[in-house]
């Protein structure tokens, strides 16, 4: 029977952009360029090299966003995974996490897996918590933030470093698991791979495929609301020190005003 690893990756503004809100105080997604996660490029890669050590392994890569959120899926697909699930409607917008978990826990399900990878956080949001969101609404062990990972009769497992241990964690699939951007190096697409892409399935799905209710999601059905955003005053040029023999004592004085000694 075939390993089914199911990849969640998201469609997420350039860090290098100009970032902002809409007027209804989500993210504006349209102001800036977009592109695959680099945090779940670690995820895809670990599941390609789990697909490559397994006799027989589908790697499938599932992403909940626009239509645009289709590049994130294709730049999966360059780097070989075999196809793609792309959850797009338009009550989704301004969905949080908790509402993100529960379409992408009925995505996962319609889709059939054995084991789901994802990333450790995403680049825009940074909240790292929806592997175990994921995980308690498919009714999954979940093992998170690997640095590595490896796949043994029947059982997920690898290891998890922290600041002051490291620990050995093992679950038996089905299971889900994070893993972080020290799990190894995310490969390039060759060219051959970005050709492969655009032959590949890409499977469209829509609230209504998967049973959920508009109000469930989107920003009707958000635990958490933003009531207001103020923009990042510009820089000052700060205070500039002319040494002329004092220069020490004004930069000693300018610390101590500040409280740095």
């Amino acid at each position: 029977m075939s390993l089914k690893i199911v990849v969640c990756v998201k469609y997420v503004p350039d860090a290098t952009g100009d970032r902002g809100f809409a007027e209804d105080l989500t993210t504006d997604r349209e102001a800036v360029d977009g592109l695959l996660s680099e945090l779940d490029e670690y995820a895809v890669e670990q599941a390609l090299r789990l697909a490559e050590d397994a006799d027989d392994a589908e790697v499938t890569v599932l992403t909940v966003g626009p239509e645009d959120a289709n590049d994130a899926l294709r730049k999966a697909l360059s780097m070989g995974a075999d196809k793609a699930v792309h959850v797009e409607d338009d009550d989704l917008h301004g969905t949080d996490v908790m509402g993100t978990s529960l379409v992408l826990a009925k995505a996962v399900e319609h889709t059939g897996y054995d084991l789901v990878i994802c990333g450790m956080a995403s680049t825009d949001g940074s909240m790292g918590v929806l592997p175990a969101l994921l995980a308690e609404r498919l009714g999954v062990p979940q093992v998170t933030l690997l640095s590595e990972l490896g796949l043994t009769d029947g059982k997920v497992g690898g290891r998890r470093d922290g600041d002051a241990a490291t620990e050995r964690l093992e679950a038996d699939l089905p299971a889900v698991v994070s893993v972080t951007d020290q799990s190894g190096e995310a490969r390039y697409p060759s060219f051959k791979g970005i050709m492969a892409a655009k032959k590949k399935p890409v499977d469209n799905l829509d609230l209504e495929d998967l049973g959920i209710e508009a109000d469930e999601v989107g920003l009707a059905g958000a635990r958490t609301e933003v009531l207001s955003a103020t923009a990042r005053p510009p820089r000052t040029a700060g205070e500039i020190v002319t040494d002329e023999g004092e220069g020490g004592k004004q930069v000693a004085a300018f610390l101590a005003e500040h409280k740095f000694i």
